[in-house]
């Protein structure tokens, strides 16, 4: 246990953009380039909570329901959060042709998915009905872990186009080689390239002024409030006090919280608070974790004061987690679940609406109707929060409770 939780606290020390990308790590990414001759549009049916997708020849949209569809010009790269279905098309109103669900599976919508199998494969990851068209658009997925990943996810938008760049070209390059390649070390060098894109968007985007950008990370530009951050994230252990950090950057108790709210949106002790607690809940959800030994680790002496504030934070009790292990977090993030799986059991016309429910939880067509339980799955279809909310075993432990996400559909907490 202790080996583990000294591994993950490793991880967890790094610059505050990497800290919010520390589950968000590329391993075993599925890689998808499409070769297409206009019209053409390919339909993602159950994306991960994160995907990335690079336009390296044409042009194209991505288009998603309640959204306007979106540009994406040639060497661009443009970003989809969130486990809605998307398309990826010549022009918006182009009805799709290719259907790609969460299990690496392709087929035509004109033959069903009884057609998946290899007749649009042209190569390694490389798919289409001829290998001369000419659109060229990437796409790769990325699991997400955690919720230290989560604070950086609600800081984008459902999508996110980064222009062309020069700093894109190379990498851009070097993916339109490797992604068709197979040799020895393949997919580690297509994870690193894919890691390197995502990086260097993320950096494009959030230098916008029009956006949001995560808690702290327009602050790490000033000189001692960046240091701050940083002595924050890398030492959340630390019995750290608003003097103790303004002494440590050569600002007076007062001018330094001053500043730090200014930059950041809330004071200092909020946002260590707010920022141990997110690492706690990972730790926590690690094998043979104890409260005790986390509370540790982000600065209480006893797991008494820690579970307050845990509470208090997060609206639950720390030991929630610990006998969780992150199975129901992970498998909701795309480990198993999606559209696909609300397809199986759903009725027409229901919604996909995901939920970090335990295993046994349940599809269901109607509030009075439920569907088979789904053992080890936390996946539900319903056609209203009700039905979803009538669909948990009367058996699910508590603390879980609906809430509405305009972005997510319905999770819950």
């Amino acid at each position: 246990m202790a080996i583990h939780l000294v591994r993950m606290w490793d991880r967890l020390i790094m610059d505050v953009l990497e800290d919010y990308l520390a589950g968000v790590r590329a391993h075993g990414a599925v890689f998808c380039q499409s070769v297409a001759e206009p019209p053409w549009a390919v339909r993602f049916s159950d994306p991960a909570p994160l995907a990335l997708g690079a336009m390296l020849r044409g042009e194209s949209w991505i288009v998603r329901a309640g959204l306007a569809p979106v540009p994406v010009r040639e060497r661009g790269v443009v970003l989809v959060r969130g486990l809605r279905p998307f398309t990826v098309a010549d022009r918006p109103d182009t009805e799709p042709q290719v259907m790609i669900d969460g299990a690496e599976n392709c087929w035509t919508t004109t033959g069903g998915p009884a057609t998946a199998g290899d007749n649009l494969v042209l190569g390694p990851r490389t798919y289409g009905f001829r290998s001369d068209g000419s659109d060229l658009f990437v796409t790769a997925e990325y699991p997400l872990r955690g919720d230290v990943s989560e604070r950086l996810l609600k800081a984008l938008p459902e999508v996110a186009v980064i222009p062309s760049e020069p700093e894109f070209a190379p990498l851009l390059d070097l993916l339109g080689v490797e992604i068709g390649r197979e040799e020895p070390g393949q997919q580690v060098i297509l994870d690193r390239l894919l890691d390197l894109l995502l990086v260097r968007a993320l950096r494009s985007w959030f230098a916008r002024s029009d956006v949001e950008a995560p808690p702290g990370y327009r602050a790490l530009a000033d000189p001692r409030i960046g240091q701050a951050l940083r002595l924050m994230h890398a030492h959340p252990y630390r019995q750290w006090t608003v003097a103790a950090l303004g002494a440590e950057v050569g600002m007076s108790r007062a001018v330094f919280a001053r500043r730090f709210t200014a930059l950041v949106g809330q004071p200092p002790m909020a946002y260590l608070t707010e920022w141990r607690m997110t690492i706690a809940a990972d730790l926590l959800r690690a094998p043979g974790a104890t409260v005790a030994a986390v509370a540790r680790r982000v600065g209480y002496a006893d797991g008494f004061a820690f579970s307050n504030a845990f509470k208090r934070v997060r609206g639950m009790p720390p030991s929630n987690l610990v006998h969780s292990h992150g199975s129901d977090l992970a498998d909701w993030q795309g480990h198993g679940c999606g559209q696909a799986a609300c397809q199986a059991c759903g009725a027409a016309g229901d919604q996909f609406l995901p939920y970090t429910g335990r295993p046994g939880a349940r599809c269901a067509t109607s509030a009075s109707s439920p569907g088979p339980t789904l053992p080890g799955r936390a996946t539900c279809c319903a056609a209203s929060p009700a039905a979803l909310a009538a669909t948990i075993p009367p058996t699910t432990a508590p603390p879980w409770a609906v809430v509405a996400d305009p972005a997510q559909g319905l999770t819950t907490r």
